[in-house]
């Protein structure tokens, strides 16, 4: 079915419902085994608390060889555990790291993780935190931690632009991201500003502007994107974590094709102040790390609505689940729901298979049930969430194009922007009224289910066309691929996760996407705790990984 079919269908059908011009949600129960978090406290008081929930873990044996023999990233609590008892110090850290960009930026052709990077900046946050190990007071379980930021989020004193050639000549940066202010003040240390699509329009991570980022189990294939460097920097194991944006799958398509873990979160969970996209009503700020515990530090660090948020969403309070004993107890009564034909509508039978597989030794392992469910007009949710984004991208950069700027944008922005351009008031509007039925129709299936599980991708990573690195490219039958599942979360602002379970026959990382209730971070977070560890044992080094803790 033609887009400009479906674009017609929508503006001239009579939709019922009234529109619904940003997700709202209805009252939601209280989650089970949870630790509550103050939105309004310290970030540093919050990831404590979050630490505490966390099971026992002893960074010690890691370090004496009594781990087993199957690869593993370093953790957060490895880090801190190095820094504590002197094996390493964040300013020893930061060298090896300094020298593995350096690397990175003198490859031909160009394949930057990050767009803007400073070493002195770098060394000089990491002798402020050896400094702190020094006295006996990091700030936090995160200081001395490596953290890499998107480039349409804001991180003083680089600039903000968003992948463009000259976004940073009409806006300019002169404080942190609220979130990156957060993560500042637990003592992480940033190591410059991540490549990406250009302006997220692109699920490849393709930038012909500052060359394209390579995914690190497969050099000739891609991130997938937009948040394709926040991706690759964590999965090449440089950085412990990585913050993206996630308007149509922005982080969790490549933490899926990277084989790492990405949350989205709730609408309105994150304070977009300081973000290029912080009046959209799809997109979100979330983290990017390489385990489900990691992710949970650096969120309980960035979370907290903002004021207008506060007021119009009133968000559930914040929790993390709590892990620190035995999960199966609270998981046995969960119930995932999977709409089989959907779940199984992948280009490659491995994904749905080993998706499957996932399901059925979690079912087995700790008792969840497995609900057959059918999520209606899935076809209407594309549409919908397409004229959303597009036309709130639109809207925002109009004002920077008719000034000229449009005309050095890259081929496949500019051909985004002419589809955006296309759409008009009454399709808008359509796309809203839309958008309160899908919601209607969700939360009538969470009244069956807890979560709603599919594959994250349809695909696993493509390859580069060589074509495409200088021009760019326009493959709208990849981008459906990789967007397939990711966009129900983005048009009804619902939280997702994807997490790691197992590769292809090419030896290509395979995610499960796991949509929970509005507020329900801590549910997912808790089931794709007990996912990964099932899964621990068959994790694979990447081609491209450097183990910048031991140097």
């Amino acid at each position: 079915m033609s887009l400009y079919y479906n674009l017609q269908l929508l503006q001239n059908t009579d939709i019922p419902e009234a529109p619904m011009f940003r997700p709202e949600f209805p009252p939601q129960e209280p989650e089970p085994g949870v630790v509550m978090l103050d939105e309004e406290g310290k970030p540093e008081e919050r990831v404590e608390l979050a630490l505490k929930s966390l099971p026992q873990y002893d960074p010690a044996s890691c370090w004496n060889g009594d781990s087993s023999s199957s690869f593993r990233y370093w953790k957060i609590r490895d880090y801190a555990y190095a820094y504590r008892s002197g094996r390493a110090t964040p300013t020893t850290v930061a060298g090896h790291i300094i020298s593995v960009i350096k690397e990175f930026s003198s490859k031909k052709p160009a394949q930057p993780l990050l767009i803007s990077f400073d070493a002195e900046e770098v060394r000089k946050q990491a002798a402020a935190s050896t400094r702190r190990f020094e006295e006996g007071s990091p700030l936090s379980i995160l200081d001395g931690i490596f953290v890499a930021i998107k480039d349409d989020i804001d991180c003083y004193p680089h600039p903000s632009k968003g992948a463009t050639t000259w976004m940073h000549e009409v806006r300019s940066v002169r404080k942190d991201a609220v979130c990156v202010s957060r993560l500042r003040s637990c003592g992480v240390i940033f190591v410059g500003k991540a490549n990406m699509h250009e302006l997220g329009m692109g699920t490849t991570g393709n930038n012909p502007n500052y060359g394209t980022t390579r995914n690190p189990h497969a050099p000739e294939r891609y991130t997938g994107g937009s948040s394709s460097g926040p991706a690759a920097i964590v999965a090449s194991g440089i950085c412990s974590a990585a913050l993206g944006t996630d308007g149509g799958g922005s982080v969790r398509i490549p933490s899926s094709l990277c084989g790492v873990v990405g949350l989205k979160t709730t609408y309105g969970r994150t304070d977009m102040g300081g973000s290029l996209g912080r009046s959209g009503t799809v997109e979100i700020i979330g983290p990017i790390a390489s385990t489900v515990e990691d992710v949970m530090l650096v969120y309980s660090a960035i979370l907290g609505s903002s004021l207008a948020d506060r007021i119009s969403l009133k968000p559930g309070p914040p929790c993390v689940p709590n892990i620190s004993c035995d999960n199966s107890n609270t998981l046995g009564p969960m119930r995932l729901g999977k709409y089989t034909d959907w779940f199984n509508d992948v280009y490659s039978t491995d994904i749905f298979e080993k998706c499957d597989d996932a399901l059925n030794l979690l079912s087995k392992t700790h008792g969840c049930e497995m609900v057959e469910i059918v999520v209606p007009e899935l076809e209407e949710m594309r549409n919908a969430h397409l004229v959303s984004i597009g036309s709130e991208a639109q809207c925002s950069l109009n004002p920077d194009c008719e000034d000229g700027k449009g005309s050095r944008l890259t081929y496949d922005t500019r051909t985004s922007m002419a589809l955006f351009r296309s759409f008009s008031a009454a399709n808008y509007v359509a796309a809203q009224c839309l958008r309160r039925r899908i919601m209607y129709y969700h939360m009538e299936i969470f009244k069956k289910v807890d979560v709603i599980v599919t594959p994250t991708t349809g695909m696993t990573a493509p390859k580069i066309p060589s074509s495409a690195l200088e021009d760019g490219e326009t493959d709208l039958h990849v981008t459906g691929y990789l967007m397939r599942f990711v966009l129900a979360a983005n048009l009804l602002g619902l939280p997702a996760i994807t997490v790691p379970v197992g590769y292809d026959k090419q030896g290509l990382p395979i995610g499960l996407q796991l949509i929970g209730r509005p507020w329900a971070e801590a549910s997912i977070l808790r089931l794709a705790s007990a996912i990964e560890e099932l899964f621990a044992e068959s994790k694979k080094r990447p081609v491209s990984y450097f183990d910048v803790l031991n140097g």
